[in-house]
């Protein structure tokens, strides 16, 4: 038996304690695999490390509630606000905006811990694979007085540095020298990788309070702009109960936009009513005036909706996982897009537009249709709570809804397989459908926000 270590003993019972000793080394590295690294799957899918990673974002998110010091410092933060439909219509928005970019970090975080967590994976591997080199340097380490300590079992830093020790003190033979540097490698690696996730937890937790208060910050804003929003309920009542009838007459969701667009005008004359007794209401007329951003008030888009292409954001975080004409079950080509949301997303208008349809639609689920202006509709369906009302108004990036928990049951037709949360959108010019895709604007990351 050739010699791997210096100063081996030649003897035959040199020989069974070397091996003794070594095969003690293996029993505590392998022991070590067991505190420290989990058993690993030959080949984790990528599906399965996403799963895991959105699974603790959902667990830690509803884990998460603010103090009352912290709700009470919203309220006083509302309350400070001037009550009018504007300053609330604006910081609507604005914090919309907000917790949007919020919950896009949040995907990013994860998508940077499922990737960091294969490649502990690999490494958990590779380190597996030389247990043995390892092993033959704490045995050597042991034969020449240096015992290990016992915190090796637990830390790869500490195994780390009984490599280092064993190169430096001459106890590794240079035929080991290579696989030495390769087992010291994976360790150094282990470290980084390790204390990386450490890292994006922690701004993963942070970030998920941050959301947690941005988003009551919505609920209370909501709540206010109800609270201001005088359109008269008489004035209202027979174009709503007419819109319900028509949706239960409607066979089909072009039927239902061509009938509701031919009652349009009533709702128009009904939504500048409600305006002019808004600014009745006002006392601080000027003032308001002063304050009023560019068109807040106007009853139609101004902008052509066909020019605003490469401009509008998408209503929510997260990734198109189904695009126009893919397959469809149902239909056999899909008419809009499958926006996959994280659960209870806050589901904003990427455009201005007049609620022209606020409800259930058959298997639609809560269905929001958007009157755009120049003969285009924006169609958003598959949300679990609608914030806006037949006649109103409402800005680009104005909260209108919000997502479920997961894929309601009355969009089960739209599903495409993983039950998260699915936004339905669709784009219709003269009644048509069309492409979305080319409408939306290309994120800061270079990508647009469609790709998948």
């Amino acid at each position: 038996m050739n010699c791997h270590l210096p100063n081996r003993c030649r003897t035959a019972s040199g020989k069974h304690a070397l091996r003794k000793s070594v095969a003690g080394m293996a029993l505590l590295w392998a022991g070590w695999l067991g505190l420290v690294l989990p058993t690993l799957a030959q080949d984790a899918p990528l599906q399965v490390r996403r799963a895991e990673t959105d699974s603790e974002l959902g667990r830690v998110t509803g884990e998460l509630s603010l103090s009352q010091e912290k709700l009470a410092k919203l309220d006083n933060e509302i309350g400070a606000l001037k009550k009018d439909q504007v300053t609330i219509t604006a910081a609507l928005i604005q914090s919309a905006k907000t917790e949007k970019k919020l919950a896009q970090d949040i995907e990013d975080i994860g998508e940077k811990l499922t990737s960091l967590r294969e490649q502990e994976d690999g490494i958990r591997l590779s380190l597996k694979e030389r247990r043995g080199i390892l092993a033959e340097v704490l045995a050597a380490l042991q034969r020449m007085g240096l015992n290990p300590p016992p915190a090796i079992l637990v830390r790869p830093d500490d195994a780390l540095a009984s490599v280092r020790s064993a190169v430096l003190l001459g106890a590794v033979v240079p035929e080991m020298r290579q696989q030495t540097e390769e087992l010291m490698g994976d360790l150094k690696e282990m470290n980084r990788v390790t204390a990386s996730i450490a890292q994006e937890q922690a701004r993963l937790a942070d970030t998920q309070k941050a959301q947690v208060e941005e988003q009551r910050r919505l609920s209370l804003l909501l709540e206010e702009k109800k609270k201001l929003h005088v359109q008269s309920e008489e004035q209202l009542a027979a174009e709503r109960r007419h819109a319900e009838e028509l949706a239960q007459k409607a066979t089909s969701l072009k039927d239902l936009i061509a009938s509701l667009d031919n009652q349009m005008n009533a709702v128009r004359e009904a939504a500048e009513a409600a305006r002019r007794a808004e600014e009745k209401r006002l006392a601080d007329g000027q003032e308001r005036a002063e304050q009023r951003p560019p068109d807040a008030d106007r009853l139609m888009a101004q902008t052509d909706f066909g020019s605003l292409r490469g401009r509008l954001v998408l209503p929510a975080a997260g990734s198109i996982s189904r695009k126009f004409g893919d397959k469809d079950e149902i239909t056999g080509s899909s008419m809009g897009e499958m926006l996959e949301t994280a659960a209870n997303a806050t589901i904003t208008s990427p455009s201005d537009g007049v609620v022209l349809y606020a409800g259930a639609f058959r298997s639609y689920g809560q269905l929001l249709i958007l009157d755009a202006g120049g003969g285009y509709h924006v169609v958003l369906a598959g949300m679990k709570r609608i914030d806006v009302s037949q006649g109103q108004f409402v800005l680009a990036g104005e909260p209108v809804g919000a997502m479920g928990e997961k894929l309601l049951a009355s969009a089960a037709s739209m599903d495409v397989g993983n039950g998260a949360p699915m936004l339905y959108i669709e784009f219709r010019k003269d009644g048509k459908p069309v492409d979305p895709a080319p409408w939306w604007t290309v994120r800061l990351s270079g990508r647009t926000q469609n790709d998948t």
